[in-house]
């Protein structure tokens, strides 16, 4: 009570954020006629002296008025757009590192400008966040003609630039990117094994397009960038003739399997358990008496649960289409196909496998992060979208990103119907042509939005059917979307549309007239305005038949999503009007109500097309919407759990590579290596402060000898040094070591104490560096696919009365350890049995090596210092891999395949 009425004296925190940013307006305001009094270089200077005053100590929050009041002013001179007191009201929420939600048609594009120049100023960097290529180019493009006039520079970052191009634009001012190419980028450059090979700088300012739909929508799916693993397309075709066999179960349980939607899950029932063993053993797959659980047939496992999900979870035309003989995904959150991209973990192959198309080899990670630790990276982060508020609790935990609601620039003119709700989707499909015709012969344009391909062309069929008129927009008629928008303004104009959420472009009521003037390129002043005249007629038309009209043709799964929607109608005080039509057969529906709700509303009167309408209907879909968003923020909440665990590895990890990027010599970092790899290794076999008949002699000694090639006798050092102890015995080995790598490098010259390297030093310190960046990155990519593969199982330990999170981080922290200590021994393992060649040289050849004023004597001096790289050849002592397979054992004795052992190396 005492909080409402606080909320009515003060107002919420939102209105005082609002009030306080108006108060900034206000002092930008009042530099307005100064700055119109300014010549166009004087404004243009303005930029040059702003960097000064940074450069002395100004800072940004000090320069926010000036800053936003010359960038007003250049906008009106060179985009012809001023920027109203609201959206100045935007670029400050931008600025402060918030998240600005302002509705559909508010200008948010524009809004953006006034935080990027302000930042970009620093010279550090500003990254402008879009969910697609087309919106960084478009931006990049109509904008970046205002930074470059203000003397800025502007680059834009899509997907198939070269490094070099995509260099160049992470250098400049500000970058238009897409949030999968900053993340594939930041993966890729922690990969690199040169510093210059890096592309982008420090992440320093991101302002986030449609922040709910990369932050929110996307964070479920971590990158990855991958490579070949192993895994034949015969078994995901052999799994994919048995799948079909195995029934649904019943209510009771009965039969093979059964359904969870909620968590897109199929799970085996004891009797499915059984008949899946049966069949795969008639298939030959698993050998008779075997478990489908045991250890060695978890993979086969993991194959079986990816087919049954990709049959009975993931459909065609909703969740993917067949484009030129390949799976292409659909983003179930914008309708756009993700060309290029492939489901993880099997289920893209089992896929293919059910359509019967041919299946490429299942991939192996590499490289991984997700959405929330990319962004997290970013040394200060804000965003923009209509649709944020209903998220708010999650962006600010997660994010710490606080969301404030702008005021329109004119008030909201749209009515929002109430949902109808339908017995059958037969008869909501029926009602909604209805309403569609209805609009249609009063020249009102209409935007159907559905949740899938199949239900937009379902719909389209119908039109067909009656004959009327209409484009469709979807994940197949992508290309033409531009166009499609850009028309669905005009009187009587029918639209279906996937998703509208990031498109980018704003219906405009009676057509976008600006497309409309690109059309007629050559078009004569008198012309131009006989083609302005008609639009205006058509724009008033529309308005007196009350707007855009949006029909939803069912509820998503977030309230988020539905507002989108509705916000393509109402744009700038528009008049508009919005309804949804919903059916007990939706999949909303369906889910989250009782299967009893289909015969009470039965009861009720419904049926034979007669809907239901009441708000208390209405509000109870509300709390199954947020019922799915709690659903889905714990989804998003737990793989940040576990991500979290990988992000602490992660930042070790990629600061090592770093480090060791940086390093002219990594000799130093080798040397620690030798220590600690030899300390451990003499602590296994000889304990601390034990007698000498307490030591395993014969099991160091061979491990000595195995592995770094070291002939070592403790017997005999024992009988020269009554004392010898453990730490002695790590001091030895560790000189004997160092002192045979030394060996290899330089050597002593005839009749002289002086050493030579007998090849280059800078080329061997690369070497010696490239080593350790390919033994860093494959123990890193093996640890990635066994964290996969703890984290699948770990729910399990939930049986046993422990907490799967506290169980991974306890699991991982000591895998992680292990393959820390595995890169160090493998680094001297390889380093002991390196060996450097110099190739045969003829009389002849020497002599020509030899410069014209030298004598023969220094011919051998110069041999020695030819290039590690021409003439230096690594080889690995006392084994031949010659007729070593890919797939064999090592001879080295690790107990490995040769391909990931010695052979990954060579």
């Amino acid at each position: 009570m005492f909080g409402a009425i606080a909320k009515k004296i003060f107002g919420t925190r939102n209105d005082r954020l609002v009030k306080d940013a108006f108060k900034i307006v206000k002092q930008i305001n009042a530099l307005e006629p100064t700055m119109q009094a300014m010549s166009d270089e004087a404004l243009q200077q303005q930029t040059v002296k702003f960097r000064e005053r940074i450069q002395e100590g100004t800072s940004l929050n000090k320069l926010l008025p000036e800053a936003f009041a010359t960038i007003r002013e250049a906008s009106t001179r060179v985009l012809g757009l001023r920027h109203y007191d609201v959206q100045m009201v935007g670029g400050i929420t931008l600025h402060q590192g918030r998240i600005a939600e302002m509705r559909t048609g508010e200008g948010k594009t524009l809004v953006a400008t006034l935080a990027v120049y302000l930042n970009a100023l620093e010279g550090k960097g500003v990254h402008v966040v879009t969910v697609n290529d087309y919106l960084a180019k478009r931006d990049a493009n109509d904008m970046g003609r205002l930074y470059t006039w203000m003397g800025l520079t502007v680059g834009v970052i899509v997907s198939e630039q070269g490094p070099d191009e995509k260099k160049a634009a992470y250098n400049c001012d500000i970058t238009y990117c897409t949030n999968n190419e900053i993340g594939f980028d930041y993966l890729r450059d922690n990969m690199s094994f040169q510093p210059e090979q890096k592309v982008q700088r420090p992440l320093n300012f991101a302002v986030i397009d449609e922040v709910d739909s990369i932050l929110i929508d996307e964070a479920r799916t971590p990158l990855i960038i991958s490579g070949p693993a192993e895994g034949t397309a015969e078994l995901y075709q052999a799994i994919n003739l048995v799948v079909p066999h195995l029934v649904k179960a019943d209510e009771n349980g009965e039969n093979d399997f059964t359904i969870n939607e909620k968590d897109r899950q199929v799970l085996l029932t004891e009797v499915g358990h059984e008949h899946a063993e049966d069949l795969l053993v008639q298939a030959g797959l698993l050998k008779e008496g075997e478990s489908l659980y045991d250890a060695n047939n978890l993979k086969l496992y993991h194959h079986l649960d990816s087919c049954l999900r990709a049959h009975h979870l993931f459909r065609k035309d909703v969740d993917y289409l067949i484009k030129d003989g390949e799976i292409v995904i659909v983003d179930e959150h914008t309708g756009r196909t993700l060309a290029g991209r492939r489901w993880s973990d099997g289920l893209h192959q089992a896929i293919e496998a059910k359509e019967g198309v041919q299946i490429k080899p299942e991939n192996q990670t590499m490289a991984s992060i997700t959405f929330q630790n990319l962004f997290r990276i970013y040394k200060k982060l804000s965003g923009m979208t209509g649709t944020a508020d209903t998220e708010a609790p999650e962006l600010l935990e997660i994010y710490g990103l606080e969301v404030v609601v702008i005021p329109t620039n004119k008030p909201i003119q749209r009515k929002d119907y109430g949902d109808l709700i339908f017995l059958t989707q037969r008869e909501k499909y029926e009602a909604i042509i209805k309403d569609i015709v209805r609009c249609r012969e009063a020249g009102q344009p209409v935007l159907v939005g559905t949740a899938s391909v199949e239900v937009s062309e379902l719909i389209a069929k119908m039109l067909d059917e009656r004959q009327i008129p209409h484009e469709v927009l979807n994940a197949k008629q992508h290309e033409r979307e531009a166009y499609i928008v850009g028309a669905a303004g005009q009187p009587g104009a029918v639209t279906i549309a996937t998703n509208m959420a990031g498109r980018g472009t704003d219906i405009v009521l009676g057509g976008n007239f600006a497309m409309e003037l690109e059309s007629h390129p050559d078009a004569s002043e008198a012309e131009k305005a006989a083609l302005k005249s008609e639009w205006q007629k058509r724009h008033d038309k529309v308005l007196a038949e009350g707007g855009l009209h949006i029909i939803g043709t069912e509820r998503h799964e977030s309230r988020r999503v539905d507002n989108q929607l509705r916000g393509r109608s109402g744009r700038q005080g528009d008049v508009g009007s919005s309804r949804f039509y919903l059916s007990l057969e939706d999949n909303l529906m369906r889910i989250f109500t009782s299967p009893s709700a289909y015969n009470m509303m039965k009861k009720l009167g419904m049926g034979d097309g007669i809907p239901l309408e009441h708000k208390w209907i209405s509000r109870s879909i509300e709390n199954a919407q947020r019922k799915v968003e709690g659903h889905h923020f714990e989804m998003r909440k737990n793989l940040l759990q576990y991500d979290n665990v990988a992000n602490d590895q992660r930042k070790v990890i990629y600061q090592q590579r770093d480090d060791i990027l940086a390093a002219t010599d990594v000799g130093p970092a080798i040397d620690a290596i030798r220590e600690t790899v030899f300390r451990d290794l003499v602590a296994k076999h000889i304990p601390p402060q034990s007698f000498p008949e307490q030591w395993d002699m014969e099991g160091l000694e061979e491990k000595l000898s195995r592995d770094f090639l070291m002939d070592v006798k403790l017997a005999t050092w024992l009988e020269e040094d009554q004392e010898l102890d453990d730490q002695k015995v790590v001091d030895r080995l560790i000189a004997m070591n160092k002192q045979a790598y030394h060996d290899k490098i330089f050597v002593k010259m005839p009749d002289s104490e002086e050493e030579i390297s007998i090849v280059d030093p800078d080329n061997f310190k690369a070497f010696e560096k490239n080593i350790l960046l390919q033994l860093l990155d494959s123990n890193w990519k093996d640890h990635l696919a066994a964290m996969d593969y703890l984290r699948q199982g770990i729910q399990l330990r939930a049986y046993a009365q422990k907490r799967p999170e506290q169980e991974y981080k306890k699991e991982a922290f000591s895998m992680f350890e292990h393959m820390l200590d595995r890169i160090y021994y493998d680094t001297i393992v390889y380093l002991s049995r390196l060996k450097i060649e110099l190739p045969a040289v003829t009389e002849d050849q020497e002599v020509s090596l030899l410069p014209e004023d030298s004598d023969e004597a220094d011919a051998s001096e110069l041999l020695m210092k030819r290039t590690f790289s021409d003439a230096g050849e690594i080889k690995d002592q006392g084994f031949d891999f010659s007729s070593v397979g890919r797939n064999d054992d090592c001879p080295c004795g690790s107990g490995k395949k040769y391909k990931h052992c010695h052979g990954k190396l060579n």
